[in-house]
Parts: structure tokens; sequence; C-alpha cells
């Protein structure tokens, strides 16, 4: 029992003193507008958005952006009303379109993508998705860290509600475990080979976008914020944080709505593979359930380094705690939170070995080819 807790102390110390300081609350950007104010694109594919949809215009709208704006909202099939609600803004700068049929191997938000980046010939693209509500500085201040960095790809974790238990139980969790598998420094070092990106809010130079061979480059992408920004990230820098201006405005009520968020595309990132997948558990376990495992039936030496190891996570914790205004408590459950996000990555694998694929948005997806 000591070596595994001697195993588990190890991981932790490498995690916390080596890992990118993953358990950072920052970076951020502070409001800014840039020397230059070149055209923007702005990019919203939207299926059945129609109960956010209406208030994302409206802040994108409201822009405080010196410089030419154009938004295209690409309707991909919405049954909701969604393409007329955007339609209902009588504003020259936005453009509605009815999405064409996907063609194969295109996963549905990515060709409605590609047709709004088609739309437009603007220096900058901003893909944004149809649930957030922006600052009026949001578009600026993406622009301005662009321009002073001379990034090809900024993009930022927007604010993600927090309102009811399942949220404030599982969603603080979810960015914190994005940030242990993509740590915002490595991210952010053009040395490392991390990259990241979130997909409410992605700002992409389009000189950059067509030197990867435009979206076409990740069109069968799931997890298409992070392909892209990889693609990206290859051949020119990258910025990803926190953002202090823009929030996410989809409710995740219930435990379930969550767990089908997370199992949507866990088995996607271990490329439906089962040894990953095993690889991916007990290492979960190694890292999470262990400590206070030990920590509580163990003794001895055992229990002691399995404590310090069971504080050592939870104060990892306390930082993203903060962020959301969550009591500190929660770090204590972190080992509980860690085993609904194990199941749910579980629940994946058995989906797709099922037949069931993935599915989101009354779409399924089959096959490694996803």
């Amino acid at each position: 029992m000591i070596i595994l807790a001697l195993l588990a102390a190890a991981t932790w110390i490498y995690l916390l003193a080596a890992h990118g300081r993953f358990w950072s609350a920052g970076p951020s950007l502070a409001p800014g507008h840039p020397n230059a104010c070149p055209p923007v694109d702005i990019v919203i594919p939207a299926r059945d958005e129609a109960a956010g949809v209406g208030a994302c215009l409206r802040s994108l709208l409201a822009q405080d952006y010196r410089g030419p704006m154009r938004i295209t909202l690409v309707d991909d099939g919405s049954t909701d009303g969604t393409g007329a609600i955007a339609r209902a803004f009588d504003d020259a700068r936005l453009t509605v379109l009815d999405g064409r049929p996907r063609p194969e191997g295109w996963s549905g938000k990515l060709w409605a993508v590609a047709q709004g980046v088609e739309a437009g010939d603007a220096p900058l693209v901003l893909l944004c998705d149809a649930d957030i509500v922006h600052e009026p500085q949001h578009v600026a201040t993406l622009v301005a860290q662009a321009e002073r960095l001379q990034l090809d790809l900024v993009s930022e974790m927007v604010a993600l509600n927090c309102d009811s238990a399942a949220e404030r139980a599982l969603v603080p969790a979810f960015v914190f475990f994005f940030q242990l598998l993509y740590p915002f420094a490595r991210v952010n070092d053009p040395a490392s080979r991390v990259a990241a990106a979130a997909g409410g809010t992605v700002l992409v130079r389009r000189p950059a976008l067509a030197a990867i061979g435009g979206i076409a480059a990740v069109r069968g992408a799931l997890i298409d914020d992070v392909a892209l920004a990889g693609a990206i990230k290859r051949r020119g820098p990258i910025w990803l944080g926190h953002s202090q201006l823009a929030r996410s405005i989809r409710p995740y009520p219930h435990p379930g709505d969550i767990w089908r968020m997370v199992a949507r595309t866990a088995y996607v990132q271990l490329r439906f593979s089962p040894v990953l997948l095993a690889g991916t558990i007990l290492g979960l376990a190694l890292v999470w359930l262990a400590p206070p495992a030990l920590a509580l039936f163990g003794d001895g030496a055992t229990r002691w380094i399995a404590l310090a190891t069971w504080a050592g996570s939870a104060a990892s914790y306390l930082p993203t705690l903060r962020r959301f205004g969550q009591s500190p408590a929660w770090a204590l459950a972190l080992p509980l939170i860690a085993a609904f996000y194990m199941a749910a990555t579980i629940g994946s694998a058995i989906d797709h070995h099922r037949g069931r694929g993935v599915v989101w948005k009354r779409r399924a997806y089959q096959g490694a080819g996803a």
C-alpha cells in the first residue's frame, strides 16, 4: 500500500511543480483596444439555438469596436425558429444564411463554420457559439491581444453557468480538468507542442486559416476547437485564457445534462481506443481516488503520505473555485467529482461499442473517422 501512496504522491509533486501551472486561475485579458482596427468577420454556426441566439446577437451588435465588423449566422437546419429570430434583427451588419446539406466526412458544426468563413473576406475571423453573451469591449480586446503578441489565434474559456446544484458541483471541475489536459501556460508557449482552444470564442487570422487548408483541414473533428488550435499552432503562435468579457448562457440544470456533455466527446478524446481508456481510468484512479482511500483506510506512513497528497490535490482546485465564486469546501469533494467524470468517460466508451456513436443536436457520428 505504501508503494501506491508514494506513486500517487510522486505524480502530484510533478503535476503541482512541473505541469504548466495548470491549477492557476489565469491568464485572462483585461479590456483593451487595438491600435489598428482591421475588419472582422464574426461567424456563428447555429442549430436549434432559439433560447440564446437573440441575446448573443444583441451583444455582438452592441460591440464597441472601431473597425468594420460583419456577422454571419449560418442556420444549420434548425427546427426551433433560430433562423427567424436572427432574421428579425434589422441590421445591415448581420447576414443569416441557410446552411447547405452537409457533405460526407464533415461534422455539422464545422460545415456551418466553413460556409460562414467562405461568405466573408476580412483578415480576422471570430468564431462564436450561439449561446455566448459578449461585453461591449470583447471583440476589441481579442483583436488587441492578437495585435500585441502577433498571434495567429486567440481563444478564451468563457464564464460558464454555475447556478444550479449540478453546475456548482460539476462545472468548475470541468474547467479544472480541461486545464489539466491542456495547461494554458503550455498552450501559450510557442516551444510547447500542447495546443487547445475553447470553442465559445476563437479569433483567427484568415491567412493562417488559409495556410492550413481552411476549416476543411479539421472537417471531421468533433473536438473541433482543439483540432483547429493544433493545426494553427504548427504554423504560428496561439493564446488561450479565461474570459472576463464573455459568458455562456447555456444551462446545465441536472447532472445528466453534464454527463451527456462529457460523454459526447470523452471517447473521441481517447481515439476510440480501449487500451487508452483502460490506461486513463487507472491513471485517474491513482491521481484522484487512491489518496483519499489510503488516507481514510490506510495506517502509519501510508496514511500520512496519502493525506498530504490529498491535501495537495484539494489545494490545487482552490483557484478554480475562487474563479467561480464557490465554497472552498468543494475541494474536499473533488475525488467524488472526478469519479463522476470517470464514469461518464466509461459511459462514452460503452455507447460507442454498443453502436450508439456520438449524438449531438439530432445528429449521429459513427466510427473513428468522427
